[in-house]
């Protein structure tokens, strides 16, 4: 059972509320987003976690070790109380991906060497290829691998085990027994040596700086050990406090001591000079973790699991911390339920930051986290013109992870105010253009777990389609009648013929025929004239050929069939002199 303390309130508790949003958003698929404006897009590079599953295979995990090699998830566990007919303790190999369980090493050695059920309360370290190195309550340390029957294990002489971690040889382990701090043999857990501090309560070591770091939060202390000779060469004063230790981890990229604190957690240099102070309001540092490729720090924070304390809602949170300035990398990830009534948290981080695996040892469950990342918009609609009844197709594209959706969006107020394009969900967008959407803007709002953001927005121009072909056509001049032939001795009969009528589009009908002269007497010529035929045609309408009479003219004046009915008239006239002279003679 934690002891009770005073909490008050804090960053750890405010990040709750606006974090059960996005934990509400990531369950339901249903990603919240700012409405209207331009604006509302996340930085780019936006880092986001998100639960994507829990594990409920492993017993109450205490531990988790990714291993480096085989990629196994190893989990150390103690049994569930309330699954009586099972006894879970043991060590657990899963499939991290799903949770699905590998196989259960559930014995390991007593302190006679008989064998027995042991639950695994911490991972040391990997095994080279697959395994892990594991102490089991109450001085053992044991070994096993996927699919062994039992795990091989030895028992260190003394007080019982109080905290274990890697040794500075790939041979031995370093284990606290109270304020004893000791280098074991794991095959055998024969002690090589020891070094006795005032007290202590956690330790981590160092071993490319060949240090270990023990931590005495009963009197506020940090001790640094010398690898090399196995004595304390430096202390530093830690923060006065109520007294409750947390961890004390070491960053194996830049030998930064992290330790968990009270509510806090402290973080000094690889000499010890304090580099800052994390504050986690009203919540506990259990657990933490650290990620050589991103350089970030991964923290678990616990609830007291004391509603009625101040500041105390039962929930605990995930942080991530910049490592070269301790600044948040990652909006704070809420934990439900994750409290200290049960024991503590553990945090494992696949290489690169993209799983974070988080045990709850009061749920007895495992919960994967994956890392998102914000949408970036690789591809904009462009502008487009079109004339009304016209295909338009916008396109906009964006990468993120988890892959972003899509949702067009409208603003029929130069983009002061948009609302969403019913039904369209793709990064192409397709529509009939009608004249009302002319002056509309369009772009495509992209979301996911780690942020909104949008393209540019497309104005699209709509014009009315021209139907116009060509003017109609003046009307045609009226025929004049023939003129009467006159008579004569051997006369002929007079020309009937009539202007020819226009075209439908040419204009009216053509003049009616000319009336032809009457039979002369012999010799005389008939002097009828023939009507006119011209019709004119204007502004290019196409003439149809009328009944009756010649094909009208095309868009072209016809001044050449004028001629020649003048040339005709004229030659009439000629012959019809000459004839008259003859008689005359």
């Amino acid at each position: 059972m934690t002891p009770r303390h005073p909490l008050t309130p804090g960053r750890a508790g405010a990040a709750s509320a606006a974090l059960a949003l996005v934990l509400a958003s990531a369950a339901t698929g249903s990603p919240v987003s700012a409405a209207g404006g331009e604006g509302a897009d996340v930085p780019r590079g936006t880092v986001a976690y998100r639960p994507v599953a829990q594990f409920g295979t492993a017993g109450r995990p205490r531990d988790l070790l990714l291993h480096p090699d085989s990629k196994k998830l190893y989990v150390g566990s103690d049994d569930l109380p309330e699954t009586a007919d099972v006894n879970e303790s043991g060590l657990h190999v899963l499939d991290p991906a799903d949770g699905k369980v590998r196989s259960t090493v559930g014995q390991a050695p007593g302190p006679t060497g008989s064998l027995g059920r042991r639950a695994v309360r911490q991972l040391l370290a990997p095994l080279p290829g697959d395994g892990a190195v594991f102490f089991y309550p109450l001085r053992g340390i044991g070994t096993a691998k996927d699919g062994d029957a039992a795990a091989a294990g030895a028992w260190v002489p003394g007080a019982a085990v109080t905290h274990a971690a890697a040794g500075l040889t790939p041979s031995t382990v370093l284990v606290a027994q109270g304020s004893v701090l000791s280098e074991v043999e794991i095959a055998t857990a024969a002690v090589k040596r020891s070094v006795t501090l005032e007290g202590g309560d956690g330790f981590a070591v160092d071993a490319a700086r060949g240090a270990v770091w023990f931590t005495d939060v009963g009197n506020r202390r940090m001790h640094r050990i010398d690898a090399a000779t196995f004595t304390v060469t430096a202390t530093v004063e830690l923060p006065a406090g109520d007294g409750f230790a947390g961890f004390t981890e070491v960053d194996p990229g830049t030998g930064a001591v992290w330790v968990g604190l009270d509510t806090s957690v402290v973080v000094h240099d690889a000499t010890g000079k304090r580099l800052g102070i994390i504050k986690g309001g009203a919540d506990m540092p259990r657990a933490a973790s650290f990620d050589a490729t991103t350089h970030e720090t991964f923290v678990v924070w616990q609830d007291a699991g004391d509603t009625s304390q101040p500041g105390s809602d039962n929930n605990g949170a995930l942080t991530v911390h910049r490592t070269r300035d301790l600044q948040e990398a990652v909006k704070p990830v809420v934990l439900p339920g994750m409290h200290t009534q049960s024991g503590s948290a553990a945090v494992a981080v696949e290489p690169g930051g993209a799983v974070v695996l988080v045990s709850d040892p009061v749920a007895g469950k495992i919960t994967r986290l994956e890392r998102a990342t914000s949408p970036r918009v690789t591809g904009n609609p462009s502008d487009q013109a079109v004339t009304a009844g016209t295909r338009v197709s916008l396109t906009a594209e964006a990468e993120g992870t988890p892959r972003p959706t899509v949702a067009w969006q409208v603003s029929t107020d130069a983009g002061r105010t948009w609302r969403a394009v019913e039904g369209a969900t793709s990064p192409v967008h397709t529509f009939t253009a009608a004249l009302s959407d002319n002056g509309r803007r369009y772009r495509a709002e992209f979301v996911n777990d780690a942020g909104t953001v949008h393209s540019t927005a497309a104005t699209l121009t709509v014009t009315i389609t021209d139907t116009t072909t060509g003017g109609t056509g003046g009307p045609g001049d009226t025929g004049g009648a023939g003129s009467t032939g006159s008579t004569g001795p051997t006369g002929s009969t007079g020309s009937t013929t009539g202007g020819a009528d226009g075209g439908p589009d040419g204009g009216p009908d053509g003049g009616s025929a000319g009336t032809g002269g009457a039979a002369g007497t012999p010799g005389t010529v008939g002097g009828g004239s023939a009507g006119a035929t011209v019709g004119a045609t204007v502004g290019g309408g196409t003439n149809a050929t009328a009944t009756g009479g010649a094909l009208a003219s095309t868009g072209v004046a016809v001044a050449s069939l004028a001629g020649s009915a003048v040339v005709l008239t004229a030659a009439g006239w000629v012959l019809m002199r000459r004839a008259r002279q003859r008689t005359d003679s």
